[in-house]
């Protein structure tokens, strides 16, 4: 090829001059490396291959020359086999284009009982880091298939366990056999129903794993608080358990006490039911004088700011009196609407006065709600012993008097008592 390349620009050259002999010999210079190196590439790219070292606990029916698969693809191949101590060092090689993740493992792969098994390396990469040339992989990235011969040894293991010289040494294990058949005996379609039940109930908590997880942390957190009040927890059950003992012992009495608290409900109950009318008319009262003392709240303060200052001039009117003065302002106020006589004493007769114009009828209106009969106004004994009586100077004692002395503030307060 190259040869003919030359005549070819020799031909060239010959027809073209020679002028252009020196760009002929360039160019078929640059034609041959080109194609040595496509042909170099070609070479060593089909022939390169990657190292990767990988350590397993055994290496059972593992050959040189077993196969290297990803994902069941032949990629590589075993190189060396060679015992390390306690482990089993297995070199391979697979192809350089093949690419491994950084954190890819290796197992032994056993397809059939008899026959040679491979190296399966995963998972398929997929993007990210990749396991460098020569890597290794410890025993805790490696994995072989249980042995055949550990599976019998394990069956024999469990037999030997539930033989004649184990669990069934005295027969308890042919009696549960036998009870369990007689349990089940006749029960197939329960015992599939139940089966049934209990696949609906492992797909129900599947669905809400996040709700029983939830849950079992909630009752972790709680039992976690109980823990770290213990000593507050004990104390209250012993409380609970000194009062349940008191209680025990008090049960008759309690018993007792239920009884008479029966009785006395129903005693209630018909006492109610035989008075509803009287109840409902008191209940009824009631609401209206609450409603007129709210409405009447202003002339109520009033009375109660004035009240007092009143009474007490009351007290201090009377101190320059003589004996029938007093007793004739006795006899005045004793023989008073008590009504009235407040009235006066509060506004000073005077309608204009501060709460003058509304505090009469407020108090006439408080009284004739209260029923009937509930109102005590005593009198007085010296009132009317001395109604008529005159003072020194044979004049009789003006009506107007300023408000009086103590005994008249013990007859005020009786006239204004409810029984």
């Amino acid at each position: 090829m190259v040869g003919r390349l030359h005549q070819l620009g020799g031909r060239m050259l010959t027809n073209a001059g020679p002028r252009f002999a020196g760009l002929s010999k360039v160019l078929t210079a640059f034609v041959v490396l080109a194609l040595l190196s496509a042909v170099f590439l070609l070479f060593t790219n089909g022939t390169r291959e990657k190292t990767l070292v990988a350590d397993f606990k055994v290496a059972n029916s593992l050959y040189k020359g077993n196969a290297v698969r990803v994902m069941g693809v032949p990629v590589g191949h075993v190189t060396q086999i060679q015992a390390e101590g306690d482990h089993v060092r297995v070199t391979l090689v697979y192809d350089a284009g093949v690419k491994f993740p950084a954190d890819a493992k290796a197992v032994v792969v056993a397809p059939s009982i008899v026959g040679d098994r491979f190296v399966q390396i995963g998972p398929a990469y997929n993007g990210g880091p990749v396991l460098p040339d020569n890597a290794r992989l410890g025993i805790d990235r490696t994995a072989v298939p249980v042995e055949l011969d550990d599976i019998f040894k394990s069956i024999d293991n469990l037999a030997l366990a539930l033989g004649p010289e184990g669990a069934n040494k005295n027969g308890a294990l042919s009696r549960l056999v036998n009870d369990t058949a007689n349990q089940f005996d006749g029960q197939g379609k329960q015992l599939a129903t139940t089966l049934q039940n209990f696949a609906k109930l492992s797909k129900t908590l599947d669905r809400n794993d996040e709700e029983l997880f939830s849950g079992v942390r909630e009752i972790d957190q709680f039992t976690r608080l109980l823990r770290k009040n213990d000593s507050s927890v004990r104390d209250f059950f012993d409380s609970t358990a000194r009062v349940s003992k008191v209680l025990a012992k008090e049960r008759n009495d309690l018993a007792d006490t239920i009884k008479a608290l029966s009785k006395a409900l129903i005693v209630v109950r018909d006492f109610v039911r035989e008075n509803r009318t009287a109840l409902r008319g008191n209940v009824d009262n009631l609401e209206r004088i609450a409603a007129l003392l709210a409405d009447r709240s202003t002339e109520i303060d009033h009375l109660l700011k004035e009240a007092p200052v009143s009474l007490a001039n009351l007290g201090l009117a009377g101190v320059g009196l003589g004996v029938a003065a007093r007793a004739d302002l006795v006899a005045l106020i004793g023989s008073a609407n008590p009504i009235d006589l407040l009235c006066n004493l509060l506004t000073g007769g005077v309608e204009s006065a501060p709460g003058g114009g509304a505090l009469c009828p407020t108090l006439q209106g408080i009284i004739d709600q209260i029923p009937a009969g509930t109102l005590k106004l005593p009198t007085s004994t010296s009132a009317s012993t001395t109604a008529s009586s005159s003072n020194a100077s044979g004049s009789k004692v003006p009506t107007n008097l300023a408000p009086g002395i103590d005994s008249v503030v013990g007859n005020l307060a009786g006239m204004l008592a409810v029984n």
